[in-house]
């Protein structure tokens, strides 16, 4: 795995993370990479420092591997982890039904809640033009899930 610090063409500085320099280099020209913070697809490269630890260097307490991956780091890294904490505590989780759920509540067959899963571009578009309210998440479900 490979972190790149991004930055998009807005300004906004965000990381991530990918399996190696070229899968990097294939989502960003599928367009597959948007801005953490605006969703601008216009992203590059920041300039980073690599990261160094000392052979004597003990792992930071409480972390799996010491380099403190098991906690957001930055303010938005910690808004990002309580925006996902709430929307899992007050939603329910509809999965890859998501945008035929959304369908039933938008008409009336279904209670009204709120709910969060998977949708196409193409059944989100859909529900969009239909009037149905929809935003797309800044993070994907958990696999430990």
């Amino acid at each position: 795995m490979i972190r790149y610090a991004l930055r998009c063409a807005h300004g906004h500085g965000f990381d991530a993370w990918f399996r190696n320099s070229s899968a990097f280099d294939e989502q960003l020209a599928a367009g597959q990479i948007g801005c953490a913070v605006c969703g601008e697809r216009e992203v590059g490269k920041a300039v980073m420092a690599p990261s160094v630890v000392s052979g004597g260097a003990a792992p930071e307490s409480g972390t799996a591997t010491g380099l403190g991956l098991d906690r957001p780091a930055s303010p938005l890294e910690r808004a990002l982890a309580e925006l996902r904490r709430r929307i899992e505590q007050e939603s329910d989780y509809v999965g890859d039904d998501f945008a035929a759920e959304a369908r039933r509540i938008h008409e009336g067959e279904s209670d009204q809640r709120p709910i969060w899963g998977e949708a196409t571009l193409g059944d989100a578009r859909a529900l969009v033009e239909d009037g149905i309210p929809v935003a797309p998440l800044p993070f994907i479900r958990r696999r430990d899930d």
